[in-house]
């Protein structure tokens, strides 16, 4: 790892790998990868050399998690902006709030099967970074920014300190 992806936020690497080895699927390379990382099972996408590479580069050794990740990451045909809860809530949700609910409650493979099945709801276009930081962080914090992104709120702050909540 380079000193310059030591500084490096997850979410940028997981952007930087997905736009170089799937993105737009310009090149057959990238429209194969992205075929088998979609159709494999954790054995096969543990069997693609740019599987490892990601896995080195976030310093990741757990492979059902790295499999998790990049069979996720191979439903995104489109970076965007906007977060994928953002996309799938709001005003007129195309995602019903019972269907995110069982998403947010979801882990491990239940919860790669729901980001799946999302996805083609938003066109497979979602927040690269994000999404990825998501699955490799998923947590309570993770899943409560979830909640207030999916409606469209901002998240409460958390104190960062006690001189910062006796204020």
């Amino acid at each position: 790892m380079t000193e310059n992806e030591d500084r490096k936020r997850p979410g940028q690497i997981i952007l930087g790998w997905w736009s170089v080895e799937l993105g737009g699927r310009e090149s057959a390379a990238q429209k194969g990868l992205s075929a088998r990382l979609r159709r494999g099972d954790d054995v096969t996408v543990l069997c693609q050399r740019p599987v490892h590479e990601l896995a080195g580069l976030l310093g990741l050794r757990d492979g059902a998690r790295i499999a998790r990740l990049a069979r996720v990451l191979a439903h995104v045909r489109d970076h965007t902006g906007a977060s994928l809860p953002r996309r799938l809530g709001g005003k007129d949700p195309v995602l019903s709030p019972l269907r995110f609910e069982r998403l947010i409650h979801s882990e491990g493979a239940e919860l790669e099967t729901a980001i799946r099945r999302a996805l083609p709801m938003v066109g497979h276009a979602a927040n690269a970074a994000h999404l990825g930081e998501a699955i490799l962080f998923w947590s309570d914090a993770t899943r409560t920014g979830w909640c207030f992104e999916y409606y469209g709120a901002d998240a409460p702050q958390t104190p960062t300190s006690s001189k910062d909540s006796a204020q």
